[in-house]
């Protein structure tokens, strides 16, 4: 029971912190009707009404390109509208500057490495001309995904990935997800050489919750 009412309160957090990031993504970057924009990392499955945020609320979906890794015969199927690409964001078939706007909504702690969060952020900023990523931040107190408080901080990844396997999480381990703090995040920007981009933090009860970033490569003319 206690646990149900936990993950309950966890989904609504969790589509509240969506909206919000929304909310920044049209106030900020601004998408006007006429632009492609790139959404890597949609799902096919959807579990809660905050999977697949942008699809469903975005006000121009034909312009949407949805890319994932998986199948998307079920994401078609509930969005028509939308082109589907079934594409690795480490390796994106797309030409540069193709998009408008890239927009990619907590999938860079799930692509594996270092080096494969590089080249999905690189990626991102090569096709399109504006990038909109967000991921939660590693020095949440709770760990976002397994609702586990502190041991993620204080452990090493390897201890972490072995105390989860204890309590039966194991599917949150190994290249499930690399949890990233700001100063990962700007050391793989600096390499991925985005010079001019904003980092804003959604905070939750005082603490920074998630991380997004947002660059615009005009900026840097």
């Amino acid at each position: 029971m206690m646990t149900r009412f936990i993950e309950q309160i966890a989904y609504r957090l969790s589509e509240k912190n969506r909206q919000k990031k929304f909310d920044l993504f049209l106030n900020i970057v601004s998408p006007k009707e006429n632009e492609a924009v790139l959404d890597v990392g949609v799902n096919d499955e959807e579990y809660s009404e905050s999977d697949n945020y942008l699809e469903k609320h975005y006000p121009f979906p034909q312009n949407i390109t949805a890319v994932s890794k998986q199948g998307l015969d079920h994401f078609k199927k509930r969005y028509p509208n939308i082109r589907a690409v079934v594409a690795d964001g480490r390796a994106l078939p797309f030409c540069e500057n193709e998009f408008s706007i890239s927009y990619s909504n907590a999938v860079i702690e799930h692509v594996g490495t270092r080096e494969d969060q590089l080249n999905f952020l690189r990626e991102l900023f090569r096709v399109s001309r504006k990038g909109f990523l967000t991921t939660p931040n590693r020095h949440f107190p709770i760990e976002v995904h397994t609702r586990v408080p502190l041991l993620h901080i204080v452990l090493t990844k390897s201890f972490f990935d072995i105390f989860l396997k204890k309590i039966g999480k194991t599917w949150a381990t190994g290249n499930y997800m690399n949890l990233l703090s700001i100063s990962d995040l700007r050391t793989l920007l600096d390499k991925a050489r985005i010079s001019q981009y904003q980092i804003i933090r959604n905070r939750l009860f005082g603490f920074t919750v998630t991380f997004t970033i947002i660059w615009n490569k005009e900026d840097s003319k």
